[in-house]
């Protein structure tokens, strides 16, 4: 079974504990937050991703209120492609293409049902693309290699 983090901030912590409860397919490791009390998004966004990239979880799903901030600050920690997602079909293609390790949603702009969704597609998304020819996984590899060499 595989092992996702998850974190939240105040603003996505109902919907991280909705996907927790509802996805069964895959074992979470929670970060918190556990309120609604206001809490600082990068906290937990450093939270997750160290999981990942430290091998204790494979990928971390990160929730606040638009997605946005869990976005910017999981993509400034090296070996972390982070994708914010607004429909099923952007966190397919953030797993077919970009082989995206962190899938980041809105609870303020996405409905529960839409989420859990978007977190189903993504894992089940093959990088390059179902029964994709070599030359196409090589274009979307190349690309993934250029942005690691964009880290600092």
């Amino acid at each position: 079974m595989e092992k996702l983090a998850i974190g939240a901030d105040h603003a996505g912590v109902n919907l991280k504990r909705f996907l927790v409860e509802n996805l069964k397919s895959v074992s979470w490791i929670d970060v918190g937050a556990a309120s609604s009390e206001s809490v600082d998004y990068p906290d937990y966004a450093e939270k997750a991703c160290r999981l990942v990239t430290e091998g204790e979880a494979s990928r971390a799903v990160l929730v606040c209120g638009s997605g946005i901030g869990m976005s910017i600050a999981a993509n400034k920690i090296r070996g972390i492609r982070a994708a914010h997602a607004e429909s099923s079909f952007t966190a397919q293609l953030a797993g077919e293409h970009n082989r995206a390790n962190v899938l980041c949603l809105g609870e303020r702009i996405t409905a529960p049902h839409y989420a859990l969704a978007m977190v189903e597609a993504w894992l089940r998304a093959e990088f390059g693309g179902s029964g994709a020819k070599d030359d196409v996984k090589n274009r979307h590899q190349r690309r993934i290699e250029k942005i690691h060499q964009l880290e600092t």
